[in-house]
This record gives structure tokens, sequence and C-alpha cells, in this order.
């Protein structure tokens, strides 16, 4: 974490000799605020709880429990790496173990016995080179947070001048564009046929803003007539498709792909899977599958949206009326992704379109600024993270509740105060199910029912709960515990872990 000036870092000084430790505390104090762990077990627990508040570890090879080497293992696997500098310190000193160190992320090295003014200077050059670097990443964040937000901004004006001129609200671009990203995403679950990628969901997203824009080359008459369109009429008004895709040939830049996909979806978006659409009459496969997807979007939206010409639809309705054929055929795989994706598309509909159109830019950028491998790893959402970590850690400080958080990976209990108070257990504990104090406190039957039925649980049914004993102030007692397992965003979600509170009974509730 990049700090203000006049701030104090954080320094993690990992060794299992008292002495040492000492001895880099007096050395260092003055200047940092220092954190000690006693083996690698305890300095990941620490890592897990205060990553983005550690400047820097000093980390020593040979301790009990988890080893200096064991320490670098878990730091590269959570990518702690990144943006925690570490200097091994060591009376270790061959050629092998340095070279091993230095391949597993290590910016420095020094050997014990240790000389103050190296010490200190090679921890001020450390801190100073990340804080560097992490400045660094936030202007390159900011610049490409900018450019994405400029970008937006841009294609969203020109699409509001079309909704303008349609008279109508601006928001079915948007709409549009939030259900287009909900199908792709829901059609890459299905098949890889398509290589939808995350950058190319995004693009073809955006481009679907544009869809109608060749809506501006139509009379005002006929766009907003509230009757039915004659034939003539009807004619003129299919000829948007074209004049769109006409538009989308005129822009400069025609190799990029952002321009593709606009062609398609502006000549594309009113064709039909059995071939019965316009303006081409192309069927089937033929129609590229982001014209597709925002065909499927813009009947869902012009059927659940007021306009001059009918009132709106329900959200049922709509997909009564789709599935039975009432607003032209769909390639069946998408409209598998429509049902499945049913409530999350009438709640996404239902949001703040502003905020999702920020968080969707935000999501955006922080997926751009992964490809820059010799920068930070540290973004806006990281930020964002610490701030809920902190309101969380003060939450548990402050409740009277027992409540606790469970990390599968490297596994750790963590308990609020009462719970600290209350079970006579530390606030964090790692390993759990191996420590003497928490099976006796809460029992294996109870730790192994809780256990089953969270893994038993799934992402759609998180919550599980049951009744139980535990020793609460020392005294064996009844207890209600309810937990929410929580999962990953991968595909298939991974359990990685659960949050619960636990409540003693009333002894009329007493378990029977």
């Amino acid at each position: 974490m990049d700090q203000k000036r006049g701030q104090r870092y954080t320094i993690l000084v990992a060794d299992d000799s008292e002495m040492n430790r000492s001895i880099l505390r007096s050395m260092l104090e003055e200047s940092y605020d220092i954190i000690e762990a006693e083996d690698g077990l305890q300095a990941v627990a620490i890592l897990q709880q205060m990553e983005q508040e550690i400047a820097l570890v000093l980390l020593d090879i040979v301790m009990p429990n988890m080893n200096g080497f064991d320490v670098l293992s878990t730091m590269n696997k959570y990518n702690w790496i990144d943006s925690v500098p570490v200097i091994m310190i060591s009376a270790e000193s061959t050629h092998d173990f340095i070279e091993r160190a230095y391949d597993m992320g290590v910016t420095d090295y020094i050997s014990r016995p240790f000389d103050m003014m190296v010490v200190r200077r090679r921890v001020i050059n450390t801190i100073m080179l990340y804080a560097k670097q992490r400045r660094l990443a936030g202007m390159v964040n900011e610049q490409i947070y900018q450019r994405e937000k400029v970008n937006n901004l841009m294609i969203s004006i020109l699409s509001h001048i079309v909704e303008f001129r349609n008279e109508e609200s601006g928001l079915h671009v948007l709409h549009i564009q939030t259900m287009t990203e909900i199908l792709l995403k829901s059609l890459t679950r299905k098949t890889d046929k398509y290589k939808l990628d995350r950058e190319t969901i995004n693009l073809i997203s955006n481009a679907s803003t544009l869809h109608d824009v060749g809506k501006i080359g139509i009379p005002t008459e006929i766009l907003n007539k509230p009757g039915r369109f004659t034939p003539e009429e009807f004619a003129i008004m299919k000829q948007h498709s074209q004049m769109g895709a006409e538009m989308m040939k005129g822009v400069p830049a025609q190799d990029e792909p952002l321009v593709k996909y606009a062609y398609e979806i502006c000549r594309w978006h009113h064709e039909r899977y059995d071939g019965r659409g316009y303006p081409d009459g192309l069927s089937g496969e033929e129609i590229p599958i982001s014209a597709q997807v925002v065909a499927l979007a813009d009947v869902y939206d012009a059927l659940t949206s007021e306009r001059v010409y009918k009132p709106a639809h329900s959200h049922e309705k709509a997909l009564s009326m789709i599935l039975n054929g009432e607003c032209g055929t769909f390639q069946p795989l998408l409209l598998e992704c429509l049902v499945e994706s049913s409530d999350l598309i009438q709640q996404e509909m239902s949001v703040d379109t502003v905020t999702k159109g920020d968080q969707r830019i935000m999501e955006n950028t922080a997926a751009e600024m992964v490809q820059y491998e010799d920068l930070s790893t540290v973004d806006r959402g990281l930020h964002m993270l610490e701030y809920e970590r902190a309101k969380y850690r003060f939450f548990m400080s402050v409740t009277q509740a027992i409540l606790f958080e469970y990390v599968k990976d490297p596994p750790m209990l963590t308990l609020s105060s009462a719970g600290v108070q209350r079970l006579d257990l530390a606030e964090s504990t790692v390993d759990p199910y191996s420590n003497e104090k928490v099976l006796e406190t809460i029992g294996p039957e109870a730790l192994d029912k809780l256990a089953g039925l969270l893994r038993g649980s799934a992402p759609d049914s998180p919550v599980v709960e049951f009744d139980c004993h535990i020793r609460l102030d020392g005294q064996l007692r009844p207890v209600h515990i309810i937990s929410r397992a929580m999962w990953s965003a991968d595909e298939p979600p991974q359990y990685i872990g659960a949050v619960g509170r636990i409540t003693e009974l009333d002894k009329e509730e007493e378990i029977r």
C-alpha cells in the first residue's frame, strides 16, 4: 500500500528467534511500525489479514511449522509477492539457498550477523522502489480508467442522440448493453464455439449500444408514429439497419474489432434464426453471434418498455411471448441462456443504470491492468476491498454477537471480539481443524457437521444451520449455528470458506 508522506510504513518480521526479532525491531522501530511473527504459519495468518497494510516482509528461512520457503510459496500462490516485497534474512548463505530465494521472488537477501547500516539502507531502498512502482501503477490505472470512461461516454452520447430523436428515455441502449453482456456470459458457460473471452464480451456489449444508430436517417414522423406502420412506412423504417451499417463502413480504423462488431450488429440485429428477418434474410449461424444476442436483447427490452404505440409488458409476459415464438425465431441455445438468466436479467434491468455503467468501466479497467505485468497489481478494486475489510474488522470488534469467518486455503478461523471472549479462543487460528483448543471448545462432531453442510451447499443456496452443544464461558451449552458458504466466481464455482453466527439457545429451546 502506497502511503502518504508523513505516514509510517509497516514491516512484518518473521523469525522464530526472539533475539533476532528484537535486534531488527531496535534497528527499525524508530522509523517503521513493526509486526512480529514467531513462525511461518503466523506470518501467513498476518499476511492474510493485513496484506494491504504491510510494506515489507523480513523473512527468516529456518522456522518451525512453516519455513521461509513455504511462506514464499504461499505468497506466490495468492499473488501477495506482487505487492509485498520480501527481504530474506538468514544465516544460511549457501549459493543454492540464495538462488532459490531469488527464484521465488525475494527482492533482496541479507546474511546474519546483521549490519545495522546495511539493513536500514536495504529496507529503505526496497520500500521506496515498491512505493514508486505503485505510484506508477496508479498513474497508468487512472489513465486506463479515464480512457475507458471517455470511450464509453462517446458511445453513450451517440446512442442517446438516437434515443432522443426516437423520443425514448435513453435507458434502452443501456438495457441492451447490460442484457447483451449477461447473455454472452451465459453462452460461454454452455459452449466454447464462439470463443467469447472477457475482452470480446466487453467489445460486443459496447458495440451493442450502436445497434440503432441508423435511425438518425429515418424521418421523425415515422420514428415516433403512435399507430401501426403502413407497408411503405415499414419499408422506410427497415432501412435503418443498412443505414447504420453504412455509417460503420465510413468509420476510420476499420481493422478495430469494435467497428467490426458494430457493423455486424447494426446490419443484422433484425435477422431471425429461421431466415424471416431483414435486411438480408440470413438464417441460422449465417448471422454473427453478436447480432443474434443483440436481436434477442432488443426484442426483450422492446416488450418490457413503454413505447408511443404500446404499454410495457411484464418480465414474465415478455419471456412467454419470446419462448412461444410470437416475436420471431431465435437460436435455441440463446433461449436457454435467456431462461437460465431470467432472474438476473430482471434484477439488472431494475438497478441504477448509471451506477451499472460505472461498475462496468471499473471492471474493464481492472481487467486491463492485469496485462501490465511489470506493475503492481494494486488498483481501485483493491482499495475498495481494503475499505470493506476495514469495515468488516471494525464491526467484528464492536459486535456483541459471536461471529466467525473461515477461509479454506490457507485454513484459518477468525472470531469477533465476543467470540474470542466467550469461546476463550484466539482471534485468528491457523488450521483450526488440527487445533486442540478449537476441537475441545467446539467439538469435532460439530465441526465435521458444519463442514459437511457447507461443502454440500450450492452457490444459489449457500446458507446452512443446525443446533449443537459447544463450550461457552467454560461450560457446555446448547447453541444454534447459522453459516453462509462462500463460493468463488470460477466456472464451476469453488468452495472458498464461510461466515457465520453462533447464538446461545434459551433453556426452553434446548436441543431435544
